[in-house]
């Protein structure tokens, strides 16, 4: 087919290359517009434009779509059998939607309907799940509502974080979407309503929700943590100063402690949790210093306990 690829981060990247791999004719990748980002913001381009480069594939950085008379004659004239979508950001605006004969081909990392919106394989693992998977699906108006063309299950490991789940999943995507193009041109797919009473949402991430509540039983934090990786993390205060905690583990502890509530055992650090659980803390970072291991922190900052987290 004579695709269009829209797309902007890393988990787009692994469709981009299996489509052009498959043999599918790609004229042009749209990506948001170059940004400066970091402590120095400098200008950086997204993962989808450092692939369309390094595969040779036009590109086009349009800062808006909705009302652009220049982007909706360019898509025009390279009459794309379908347009892919994967993560691009913006939100697609009907001309586009109705210009492809086989229309706005979405790779959405979740099993729909559940976990619709911009956050999916975050709130998966924070919310405890044991599986998801992918879906592809026609655009519509909605926020991830059009109808399901397949999908495919992915086990959620239990060391997994957004960052290692997000890569299979892209992997696995990439295949499921070479396999959408493959069964819509031989009728062999059929697209399938979503059936909205099940929907679920995965709204975008805010800084607050790294926060670790220490009211939530020690599973639940470290669920969080993990989904929460590499932003917004999972984040406390100790002595009025922003504690960082990267890696945690259930801790079996034989007295329980108060929520927030610091034991220092040996070289371990263990904090207290809702409904009488308790969190051992792994690899911690203090607020302005690196990232280090409990019993150099035990021996760096000398915690005590009944010290409290959180306050």
């Amino acid at each position: 087919m004579i695709l269009v690829f829209c797309g902007t981060p890393r988990f787009a990247v692994p469709t981009l290359e299996q489509l052009i791999e498959a043999g599918h004719t790609v004229p042009l990748v749209v990506t948001q517009p170059d940004r400066p980002r970091g402590r120095g913001m400098e200008v950086t381009v997204s993962p989808v434009k450092e692939a369309a480069l390094r595969l040779h594939v036009p590109i086009a950085q349009p800062d808006k779509i909705k009302s652009n008379d220049e982007f909706r004659t360019l898509l025009a004239a390279i009459g794309p059998e379908a347009i892919i979508v994967v993560g691009y950001g913006r939100i697609i605006p009907q001309w586009m939607i109705d210009q492809p004969r086989f229309g706005n081909l979405n790779l959405h990392a979740s099993l729909l309907p559940k976990y619709r919106g911009a956050a999916p394989i975050q709130w998966a693992i924070a919310n405890g799940e044991s599986i998801t998977g992918v879906t592809t699906m026609r655009i519509d108006a909605g926020l991830d509502t059009g109808d399901i063309l397949l999908r495919r299950e992915l086990p959620i490991e239990s060391d997994d974080t957004a960052e290692t789940l997000g890569s299979r999943l892209a992997a696995v995507g990439a295949e499921l979407m070479v396999e959408t193009l493959h069964g819509l041109k031989s009728n062999q797919v059929r697209a399938v309503p979503q059936d909205h009473t099940k929907a679920t949402l995965a709204p975008i991430l805010k800084k607050e929700d790294g926060r670790i509540d220490f009211a939530r039983v020690a599973n639940e934090i470290l669920n969080r943590l993990r989904g929460f990786q590499p932003w917004p993390g999972a984040y406390t205060t100790l002595k009025s100063k922003t504690l960082h905690v990267h890696k945690a583990r259930p801790s079996e502890l034989s007295v329980r402690l108060g929520l927030g509530e610091i034991a220092v055992d040996g070289a371990r650090l263990v904090v207290g949790c809702g409904e009488g659980t308790a969190l051992e803390l792994i690899e911690i970072q203090m607020e302005g210093k690196r990232r280090m291991l409990a019993r150099e922190f035990i021996n760096g900052h000398h915690p005590k306990t009944g010290d409290h987290l959180g306050q």
